[in-house]
């Protein structure tokens, strides 16, 4: 069934909120070396930013997340945009380090929101047939944000712009930007059907939803855990590894990770409208098996050219995976807590995994390691993980969403 022109907004705006989202997010990975300079420190000092930013958004989830659930999808997504964009651009005025991590981490608030409200959103507003092929374009809105990331830095960072030098602090004020999509939100897009329909009616609390469903929930923090190595672990220090093991320029760096962005958007796209034909557990599992073959060509490449194609398929492998789960998730949660377990899961997974990049600056930096061995073997640890956790999840393909249930 074809998307009506509401349906098509209501994605649209889900879409962009959370690759703008991952914008705000990955400008940092490519400005880690440059921070650490200026604060006179180690890079995983500054990497401990990332675990902050990880850490506090299962706070966000939690609060927009309940916050939707009682007053609407559509303002409370509007509220985390405009919080997560103001946010990120005060960031640029940091005075030291301590100060830098503080917003890092108030940020990492503001941005736990945008996922569960969006996706919800979406899934609640389309027919069961779309899930998968909306799924992955969701899924594909955060490599698409780090792609987005990858061509402003190459372009902009460095250069000479009305007799100013580009650096950390002003492509932090480029956060301010996603507060626009706030605009087209309000005009354009429509409240969720399933919200709207059961606005009125007593639905369970969050504390009755949990004690029915405890065990699906645990489990999915777990697997959530894994996709968050899974994917940060693939991608954090991925810039870090390509200026300081290969000592690349700017431009390589930024060009290797615009293909590697490319994959990823591809691979959330194949996998999220293949799982509609083979189911979600199937689709993630092909999809992580990818990784394992590619790990020799992903870190231990030499060339720009070769590492470039490592990452395309890495990509393919780990956004692959992840296309299926906006619509795994929403299908597997119970409808009156829809916009905040699934978002509060994904976060709580995240927590559970917030410290994986400064583990990994620490294993890289250690004597005799690399940042090639530390990203390999995350990413293959990780991958057979995945496989075996995903084979016991509930298959709920195609189900209908209500905010009843």
């Amino acid at each position: 069934m074809p998307l009506s022109s509401q349906q098509k907004k209501t994605v649209l705006a889900s879409f962009l909120g959370w690759t703008l989202d991952a914008f705000d997010f990955f400008l940092l990975t490519f400005l880690l070396t440059d921070i650490a300079a200026e604060f006179q420190v180690g890079v995983p000092a500054v990497s401990e930013a990332l675990f902050f930013t990880l850490a506090t958004r299962f706070i966000g989830a939690f609060i927009f997340g309940r916050l939707a659930d009682r007053f609407g999808r559509k303002p409370i997504l509007m509220l985390n945009i405009v919080s997560y964009s103001v946010i990120g651009a005060l960031a640029a005025f940091s005075p030291n380090l301590t100060v830098f991590l503080i917003l890092r981490a108030i940020f990492g608030i503001a941005m736990g929101g945008e996922w569960g409200l969006g996706s919800s959103l979406a899934m609640e507003s389309i027919p069961p047939s779309a899930r998968g092929l909306v799924s992955g374009l969701l899924q594909a809105g955060y490599p698409a944000g780090y792609l987005l990331a990858a061509i402003v830095y190459g372009l902009i960072y460095g250069q000479n712009i009305g007799g100013h030098v580009v650096g950390w602090r002003t492509m932090f004020l480029l956060s301010f930007l996603p507060a626009l999509i706030v605009l087209f939100i309000r005009s354009h897009v429509p409240e969720s059907p399933a919200f709207t329909e059961a606005k009125d009616q007593v639905k369970p609390s969050l504390g009755e939803t949990l004690q029915r469903h405890w065990g699906i929930a645990l489990y999915a923090v777990v697997l959530m855990m894994f996709f968050n190595f899974f994917s940060h672990g693939t991608q954090d220090l991925y810039p870090t590894f390509l200026k300081k093991q290969h000592g690349f320029d700017a431009h390589t760096v930024s060009w290797i990770t615009i293909v590697a962005n490319l994959g990823a958007i591809a691979g959330g796209l194949l996998f999220g409208s293949l799982s509609e034909r083979i189911g979600r557990v199937n689709a993630i599992t092909i999809a992580c098996l990818i990784a394992l073959p590619t790990l020799p060509l992903w870190a231990y490449s030499t060339s720009p050219t070769m590492l470039a194609i490592g990452a395309f398929i890495m990509q393919i492998s780990v956004q692959g995976a992840w296309g299926v789960i906006p619509v795994h998730l929403n299908e597997l949660s119970p409808g009156s807590v829809r916009a905040t377990l699934p978002g509060f899961i994904y976060q709580a997974g995240n927590l559970a995994a917030s410290y994986g990049g400064p583990y990994q600056a620490g294993i890289a930096e250690a004597p005799g390691s690399s940042y090639g061995y530390a990203l390999a073997l995350f990413a293959g640890v990780v991958a057979i993980c995945i496989i075996v956790v995903i084979r016991f999840s509930p298959e709920r393909r195609g189900q209908v969403m209500t905010v009843l249930e």
